[in-house]
This record gives structure tokens, sequence and C-alpha cells, in this order.
């Protein structure tokens, strides 16, 4: 076997399965841990009335979005490679291992583990790419490779000088600065001078296997939720105000689900499978699907507060994340709507717009009470899409982002 063949045998082929592999199902069991580190993280800052409450949002933000991209580009790997390889089952259980890392330094990731933190995350970000770049031999489909690594080591800079600093303040600048290098890559695809970039959105996929792995993770989200919600009320009296907060937190959790799979749910793998280009709807799909993850993350917090705390005054901070969570998620859900089938949900936003009108009315609420009302909103959605939906055959997939347009730039090696 020559080295082009044994760098080809990697690729995904016709006969590959759609469906997620175990080890991949395996993988995700740390995301499982590493969100509820997120939620707990912002629980934490809430909870202790720190003064800067908004700041340690945004340092936790950031500490999420790293961990998103670490998943995202895993998933990716497995929808262009072939995971029964040895090698990328190598990638995977590496990457596995190096989010878990991540996932156990992230409460203190800002203070004394910083570096376990940035240390985990350049091995995932650098060492996976290197280690196709090598698998792949002389194969064209290197120079995609090549790219990435190029440009984490380089972003690999901000991210160790955020570590070595001792403030958590000006450690939080250098790691802004290279998450956007990061996610700038990956927008751009990656340019380097003359090989230029290589956009997702042109690579060659498959197509329902990505749809499956972004269902997952939402899946993933909602687990995570069902832990806050189960272990929340499980160390508090059993009381019966903390037992109606934890039957609506439980409710609104079922509501996400109904919701996001209602039609376009169901149908992403199929929109992907039929495109022209499915990298493009991929691509767009998984920006979306950050936005949706990171609805349920906050609203996961609005539980907690509510379960432990139903009948108390609401504090300020409080409706963004009891109104605001499901605001999030309904207004990402509605993008995710334009993707499929290439139309608004007029419920989605109508909705958006009531909890955002409601945010103000719920400082004069209880906890209870705001929570019950956000539930209130996704029944009165899902509701309209049952009515609207029965005795109707399911619609095909009608995606925008594979229409007849102006070509989006491809290279040979995608």
């Amino acid at each position: 076997m020559t080295e082009d063949q044994r760098g080809a045998a990697l690729l995904r082929g016709a006969v590959s399965s759609p469906r997620a592999s175990f080890l991949e199902l395996f993988f995700d069991l740390v995301f499982v841990f590493a969100l509820t580190r997120v939620s707990q993280r912002t629980i934490d800052d809430v909870a202790s009335a720190r003064r800067d409450l908004w700041g340690g949002v945004a340092q936790t933000v950031l500490l999420f979005l790293a961990l998103w991209l670490v998943w995202t580009l895993t998933a990716w790997v497995t929808s262009r490679y072939e995971p029964e390889r040895g090698i990328i089952q190598f990638v995977v259980v590496a990457s596995m291992f190096g989010s878990m890392v991540m996932a156990v330094a992230l409460p203190r990731a800002f203070t004394e583990r910083a570096a376990t933190f940035v240390c985990a995350y350049l091995a995932i970000q650098i060492g996976r790419p290197l280690l196709i770049t090598v698998a792949l031999r002389r194969h064209p489909r290197r120079k995609v490779t090549t790219r990435i690594l190029a440009w984490s080591t380089l972003g690999a800079a901000p991210w160790l000088a955020g570590a070595l600093v001792p403030q958590p303040t000006l450690r939080a600048v250098f790691w802004t600065a290279a998450l956007a290098w990061d996610y700038t890559g990956l927008a751009l695809g990656w340019p380097v001078p003359r090989l230029g970039p290589t956009r997702v959105s042109g690579w060659a996929v498959m197509g329902e296997h990505l749809a499956e792995r972004y269902q997952q993770i939402f899946l993933i989200a909602l687990g995570e939720t069902i832990l806050i919600i189960g272990l929340t009320f499980s160390g508090s009296d059993f009381s019966a105000a903390r037992f109606g907060a934890f039957a609506l937190s439980f409710l609104v959790t079922a509501l996400f689900w109904r919701i996001y799979f209602h039609r376009a749910g169901h149908l992403l793998a199929e929109a992907i499978r039929v495109a022209r280009s499915p990298g493009l709807l991929g691509e767009s799909a998984s920006w979306t699907h950050l936005v949706i993850v990171a609805g349920v993350l906050v609203t996961a917090v609005g539980y907690e507060l509510v379960i432990d705390h139903p009948y108390t005054r609401m504090e300020p901070a409080w409706p963004a994340f009891v109104m605001g969570g499901p605001a999030l998620f309904l207004a990402a859900r509605a993008r995710f709507e334009y993707e499929i089938f290439g139309r608004v949900s007029r419920s989605r936003l109508a909705g958006v717009l009531v909890l955002v009108a409601l945010a103000p009315l719920a400082l004069r609420m209880p906890p209870m009470g705001a929570l019950a009302s956000a539930a209130a909103v996704l029944t009165a959605i899902a509701v309209g899409d049952a009515a609207r939906s029965w005795g109707r055959p399911v619609e095909r997939p009608a995606s925008p982002l594979d229409r007849p347009g102006p070509a989006h730039p491809q290279v040979a090696e995608g």
C-alpha cells in the first residue's frame, strides 16, 4: 500500500456508518460532567452575591466557548475521518482525557488551575491536527490539517501568556484574545500564506453523522439540567414549595426537548443528507447549536435558584437566568427553523419578546412565579406547534443555505 493509499484509508467512505460510534458516545460522557462544571461555576458566583457577578459570568462564558470548540472540532473530525481507524480512535480518546482535565480545572481556571486548563486545551488543539497530519502522509487533505496546526500553534502564545500572568483581569484579556483568534480561524478557514483558507463548509463530511452529533450535544445539555434539578432538590428540604419548583424545572426541560425536535429537529439529518453542500449547512448548524446549548445551560442556573429559593425575593440578576435562558434558546431555535425550512418561526420570536418583556416584571414576582411564567410561554409554543402540524404531512427540508446562489469558496483538498 502506497503512502497516498494509507492516508486515504483514514477518510470516510461510502460504506461508513452514518451513526455515531460507541466511542463518540463515550467521549460525550465527559461533556455531561464538563457542562455541569460550567453551570455550577455560574451558580456559585450568583450564590456568593459577588460584586463582580457579570465579570464572573463572562469568565465562565469564555471557558465554555473553549470547551465547545474542543467538542465541535472533534465532531467534525469523526464526520470527516473513519472513526474505526486506530489513529482516529486515539485522537478521540486523547481529546476525551484532555477535556476531562479541562472540566476538572474549570471551577478555578482563573486562579490556581489556569496552567492546567490551558495545557490540556492546547494539547488537544495542537495534538489533534498534528497526529492527523502525520497519519495522512502525502494525501492532499493533509494541507487542511496543516493549516489548522499552524493556526493553533500561533494561538498558543496568548493562552500561555494568560496562564502565566498573576492577575485574573489580565488573564481574561489574554484569553479573550486567544479565543477570538481560535474562533476567527474556524470562521475564516484557518488561512495561511500561500495555502489560503479551507472553510469547514467546503469539507467532505458524513452529513447525517454530523446532524446526529448536534442532536446528541443538545441532549447532553438537557442531561446536565436533569443532573442540576435532581442534585439541587435531593440536597434540600422536601417541602411542597421546593417540589413545585422541581416539577416546574422538569417541565421546562421537557418543553425544551419538545420544541427543539418538532419538525426541524427531526429533519436536520435529512436536510444535511440531501444538501448539495452538506458542510455549509453543517457549519451554520454548529453556530446555532452553540447558542441553543448556551440557553439550556443558562436556564439550568435558574433552576437551582428557584428550587433553593422558591418564594424568596428575586435578586436583580436572577431574571437573566430564569427568563433569559429560555429566551436565548427560543431565539436560536428560530434560527434553526430558518436553516431547515427557510422561514422564521413567528411563535418563537414572539416567545422571545414576551420573555424579555416579562423580565423586569419578574423582579416583583417570587422565583416560582417567574419560572411558571417562562413555562407558560414555552407551553403555549409547544401547543401551537402541535395544533399547526395536526393532520399535516411532514414537511420536506427547504434550506435557503442550499439554494443556488453565489458560489461558496471551495478547496480541492476539502
